[in-house]
């Protein structure tokens, strides 16, 4: 089996504005590199083209299966099907770092010179197609078991408002106490206190409110501190269990941390539960929808909503007996039991790009 170079096996499509060719009730749909974005009355890629961005979403390859219309941050990759399948080059990408052919420090960037320098392994058709037909019942399964995951955690958040209600409206008129008796509140060091040569990547990440997504925290590697900064503000050192709650921007946007070693940031509010109720507990009602308007009602500032201590901690939760609190995570820990198994089935791809080794994708030819 040999090895080829993009410049050999495919052609790269760029694209163009798509203002001339808009149109809501058009043909093609157009696509930039985070997906659909409109329709349009002509096409620039056909059917069975992969999509990289040019620009911002690099790592995120598309498979379109209908004639489009790709803008000008993104390339339509076309195979040339003689020698190459184009769902096999799908998932080549996909398991493809894009990231390090990144030509920029700020908006990752791909050029087409690049591109064309890649070499990937081209088995025989035959073969391609084998492997194509397992990556699909692979990713097929993978997808099954995300939609379960998603109904696991649907089903758990249901059961939180059965049982405790809306937390604003409290109809099931619980006590409520202020934040401030169930959690130590601090915010996070002044921007004094941190300077351009304390930041390096790799080191001990900050969670500031962009780093605060979906109620999970997602770092950025390159913005962190270097282990001496880190050692000086102990006291703003994230623990397991401790909640981190932006307070700037989004309202009500709050994670549990699940680790050691990370900082909160200058543009969030550390949390740290008394024992009273749990950290979940806490992140949950902070982040249900008519807490989070309230939040907005009490925050401070014209232009961008802003929280402080006093404000955090005059916020009422409801507190519920502790013999229901028991109930509710008894159950939320069976559902949790569930979600292991399932996740085990998604919690990495099916193949990384070694896959697409030489030895490996003739081993994998054998078993298939």
């Amino acid at each position: 089996m040999e090895t080829k170079k993009f410049i050999d096996i495919l052609e790269i499509y760029n694209g163009k504005n798509q203002k001339s060719v808009e149109n809501p009730d058009g043909k093609y749909p157009i696509y930039g590199s985070g997906g659909v974005m409109g329709r349009a009355d002509e096409y620039i890629c056909p059917a069975e083209t992969v999509v990289i961005g040019r620009k911002g979403s690099i790592n995120n390859p598309i498979f379109v299966t209908e004639p489009f219309w790709n803008v000008d941050t993104a390339f339509g990759l076309v195979a040339r099907k003689e020698v190459l399948l184009p769902k096999y080059l799908f998932y080549f990408c996909r398991y493809f770092d894009f990231e390090k052919l990144n030509t920029t420090v700020t908006i990752p960037s791909l050029t087409k010179a690049n591109l064309l320098k890649i070499e990937i392994p081209i088995p025989s058709i035959i073969e391609q197609k084998s492997i194509v037909t397992k990556l699909n019942l692979l990713t097929d399964m993978i997808q099954q078991r995300q939609e379960q995951l998603t109904k696991l955690d649907e089903l758990i958040k249901a059961r939180f408002v059965e049982m405790f209600g809306d937390p604003v409206n409290n109809p099931l008129h619980w006590k409520k106490v202020k934040l401030s008796e169930l959690a130590d509140i601090k915010i996070g060091p002044f921007g004094s206190l941190l300077h351009k040569e304390d930041y390096v990547t790799g080191g001990h990440p900050l969670v500031n409110p962009s780093h605060i997504i979906d109620g999970k925290i997602i770092v950025d590697n390159d913005l962190t501190l270097t282990d001496e900064k880190y050692s000086e503000l102990v006291s703003y050192h994230l623990k397991k269990d401790d909640i981190v709650l932006g307070r700037r921007g989004e309202m009500g946007r709050c994670a549990v941390v699940d680790r050691e070693g990370l900082l909160c940031g200058t543009g969030s509010l550390l949390l740290r539960p008394t024992g009273v109720v749990t950290a979940d507990y806490i992140q949950k009602i902070i982040s249900f929808p008519t807490f989070k308007k309230t939040i907005e009602d009490m925050a401070v500032g014209q232009t961008m909503p802003n929280l402080n201590v006093p404000i955090v901690s005059n916020f009422m939760i409801i507190l519920p007996p502790l013999s229901v609190q028991k109930e509710y995570y008894a159950f939320a820990a069976e559902v949790d039991k569930s979600k292991l198994f399932v996740g085990s089935a998604v919690a990495h791809k099916p193949f990384d790009i070694e896959f697409f080794s030489k030895s490996t994708v003739q081993r994998f030819i054998k078993e298939v």
